[in-house]
């Protein structure tokens, strides 16, 4: 099997940003009003004072005001599914997995129409509000041996030297920028 990380590797730019913009434009009404406290909880962030938990749950806090977060997603999709990357699709095959911090409910959509698995962080998309740990870093890789006990990976891509613990544990890891594709530093 082969495992992808999403943001900035398959997809390009970063699904969840896209997501929070595209909610901006089309649901103004219900992201306003959360978004002085999503700007203070990004500059938290960036002095290190938050965690990225803190900031996804501060970020999709307007969540509760979406009356229909399926369509809503579905349509995002419609017209956001252009950034997966032509290298993927290429390549693709059905036993790919993809492990994201992005949360579930946004990706899934996409990788059912991919045929693809999944692994992300998984956040309430009534709340948005997150159930265990971000999938981040080396909880990518406990929870892939969780759903793959005795699981293989011949080749992990990513656009992020924090995933280098799910590089670890496969045959050969890539690194990518903007869809280039390099071998991955040391291995």
């Amino acid at each position: 099997m082969n495992t992808y990380d999403f943001d900035k590797t398959i997809f390009y730019p970063d699904s969840s940003a896209c997501f929070y913009r595209y909610c901006l434009r089309h649901c103004p009404t219900a992201v306003l009003p959360t978004l002085p406290k999503s700007i203070a909880m990004v500059l938290r962030y960036r002095r290190g004072n938050a965690d990225a938990r803190d900031l996804k749950q501060q970020l999709f806090s307007f969540l509760p005001r979406i009356p229909d977060i399926d369509r809503l997603v579905s349509n995002f999709w419609a017209e956001n599914e252009k950034g997966i990357g032509e290298w993927y699709l290429r390549q693709k095959k059905s036993d790919d997995l993809i492990l994201s911090a992005s949360p579930r409910f946004l990706l899934q959509p996409i990788c059912d129409r991919l045929s693809v698995s999944l692994i992300a962080t998984e956040m309430d998309k009534h709340s948005g509000k997150i159930t265990g740990h971000n999938c981040h870093d080396h909880e990518k890789v406990r929870r892939f041996y969780e759903l793959y006990p005795d699981g293989h990976t011949e080749a992990f891509y990513s656009d992020s030297l924090s995933d280098s613990p799910m590089a670890e544990i496969a045959d050969r890891a890539y690194l990518l920028k903007k869809h280039r594709i390099f071998p991955w530093p040391g291995k």
